[in-house]
């Protein structure tokens, strides 16, 4: 790796471990949320719609900017947001507060998912080999480290937690990887392949209704349906993150050996008897094993993704225009992310309002679509797929 590749490699895995660390310490608080300001499932169902959404909003934002402006600029002002939200959220001292904070929180995270994508596209491209499961592997390992403080803190006061708004502040000032070549074009949908992105897309969106069911609701679901004790709740979350982080750092070498194609639809099969381990599970210890194989199953998913997308979006471009359209394609692609999140996120809590076993039925039966959607990732010229 060239030398002056090295901080900005650092930078985007920085920002990538405060966007996991954030968020997973947020989510694996949902039961204590709930308690705090008296919601069901259904209003809690709401209040993530409306997060998520406002994420979309979010990569809409990186998206129009991406022509005019460096990724690396509205990552650095998409981390001061998150920093500002996440302060007010848990230091509210009314509900329409919290939820004024969570709102701000979702249009942070929305910018921060697109440019840090952003970020490692650029990086891939520029180390001409596969990096993104390992970026997406330290969004994981923040994530771990998020689940292991809620673990350990759960007697903590809630104005002491807004200290994690100290993260992101910090990974605003790291030296992201600028762009460096000419003018940035002010047109990037022409002939991009929207058809291809499209098949790649759906793989992604069943990912995050997969990732965001169990970083939501797995909590949760150990917590109505097990009465599995408070302070482990967060059980749910750990060993998926932990199983998930394994194979990521290992993604990028995986990816190589055995072909992005196999690599998916192995992983699929692994996700399907995973989560009917989970709908099934006499027990919470059980219902822990399913989320960790879980975690080996779609873990290389999103990382794949990105990085298909942006190889089509960024074939037969001129070296001026390109990582501008690449740009703007990886934040719009990105929406995908928060269809499969909404799918995920909601849908796993409103079907499941009754129990959260018929909600977990949700991903286990979009699983299956992955062994069909994994042909998307071959390379053009393999026939053989």
């Amino acid at each position: 790796m060239a030398t002056d590749l090295r901080p900005a490699r650092l930078a985007i895995a920085a920002a990538f471990l405060t966007q996991g660390l954030v968020f997973i310490s947020l989510t694996t608080r949902l039961p204590r949320i709930q308690d705090r300001w008296d919601l069901d499932e259904l209003a809690l169902s709401g209040v993530l719609l409306m997060m998520v959404l406002l994420a979309g909003v979010g990569s809409l934002v990186a998206e129009k900017l991406a022509p005019r402006l460096d990724s690396a600029v509205v990552l650095r002002a998409g981390l001061v947001l998150i920093a500002v939200s996440v302060a007010v959220l848990l230091l509210a001292p009314a509900i329409g507060v919290f939820v004024g904070g969570l709102a701000a929180y979702g249009v942070g995270l929305g910018i921060v998912d697109a440019t840090g994508n952003m970020q490692a596209v650029a990086l891939e491209h520029r180390m001409g080999r596969v990096v993104l499961p390992s970026c997406h592997g330290a969004w994981t390992l923040g994530g771990i480290v998020g689940a292991l403080l809620t673990l350990g803190t759960s007697d903590v006061p809630w104005s002491a937690l807004a200290l994690l708004a100290l993260l992101p502040l910090a990974s605003a000032a790291a030296p992201y990887l600028a762009r460096d070549s000419g003018v940035a074009a002010t047109s990037t949908d022409t002939d991009v392949p929207w058809r291809a992105i499209v098949m790649i897309g759906l793989a992604l969106v069943v990912f995050y209704t997969v990732d965001t069911a169990a970083a939501t609701w797995g909590p949760v679901y150990l917590d109505d349906v097990f009465t599995a004790p408070e302070e482990l709740v967060a059980l749910a979350t750990l060993p998926y993150l932990l199983a998930s982080g394994l194979v990521r750092l290992a993604g990028d070498r995986l990816t190589e050996q055995v072909g992005a194609v196999r690599l998916l639809r192995v992983g699929a099969g692994i996700a399907f008897v995973s989560l009917a381990i989970v709908v099934a599970a006499p027990s919470w210890p059980v219902a822990v094993l399913g989320f960790t194989l879980l975690g080996c199953g779609v873990a290389v998913v999103a990382p794949l993704s990105f990085s298909a997308a942006a190889a089509l979006a960024g074939r037969d471009a001129d070296p001026a225009t390109r990582q501008a359209r690449v740009d703007a394609v990886v934040a719009r692609f990105n929406q995908f992310n928060y269809a499969g999140a909404l799918l995920g996120a909601v849908m796993t809590g409103a079907v499941g309002s009754s129990s959260l076993r018929i909600g977990f039925a949700v991903p286990l039966v979009l699983v299956v679509a992955l062994f069909w959607l994994a042909r998307a990732f071959a390379p053009a010229d393999d026939p053989s797929v």
